[in-house]
């Protein structure tokens, strides 16, 4: 069963592109457990032997195994009340990611699943493992996704599901945004000419 839920999920991320063949992580929270996938797992094709089992806390024989955003996902449990986290990365939101602190959604039914979606990690020499506390904090700050500049989202839910649905919103909503300014863009080129 639990298997059934990262393979619905993770074929999903890698069918829409927002991960690619090897990228990416998901979990979950079993009280004070965590199931996430393993390292260098291919998200269209997970399997049970993919789904490394290890503690929020604690260390066990197969942490070395997991993802190397646990310590992500591990801060992430221990701040909020997530029982679910997906990390993707959303090539538009990602892109925006790159030019703002922020990503607010145009369409107001998108801004009202996510709001404003911050940004966190402006600084060049940050790494994703150093910014774990900050990503987790956003979080726990009311929201359901933030961005890592330049490298992708951590979106969290009850349900893997839920938190899948968070991502591709705002890869959506990243994509209009990006249209949007091709288009202002492109009629500013040709008033120049």
């Amino acid at each position: 069963m639990i298997v059934t839920q990262f393979q619905i999920v993770g074929r999903d991320l890698f069918a829409r592109g927002l991960v690619s063949s090897h990228a990416g992580s998901l979990s979950i929270r079993l009280g004070d457990r965590i199931i996430i996938t393993r390292r260098g797992s291919m998200m269209n094709c997970l399997q049970d032997s993919d789904l490394i089992e290890t503690g929020v806390s604690r260390n066990n024989r197969f942490t070395p195994l997991a993802s190397p955003e646990l310590p992500v996902h591990r801060s992430i449990y221990k701040q909020t009340q997530a029982l679910a986290i997906v990390h993707a990365h959303p090539p538009h939101s990602t892109a925006l990611s790159i030019i703002g602190s922020e990503i607010a959604p145009i369409n107001t039914e998108y801004q009202c699943i996510l709001g404003k979606v911050p940004v966190v990690g402006f600084k060049p020499e940050s790494n994703v493992k150093d910014l774990a506390s900050e990503i987790a904090g956003a979080l726990k700050a009311q929201q359901r996704i933030v961005m890592v500049r330049g490298h992708g989202s951590f979106a969290i839910g009850q349900l893997l599901e839920e938190a899948y649905s968070f991502t591709s919103v705002l890869e959506e909503s990243s994509h209009v945004i990006w249209l949007l300014k091709s288009l202002q863009y492109g009629q500013a080129a040709q008033s120049t000419l």
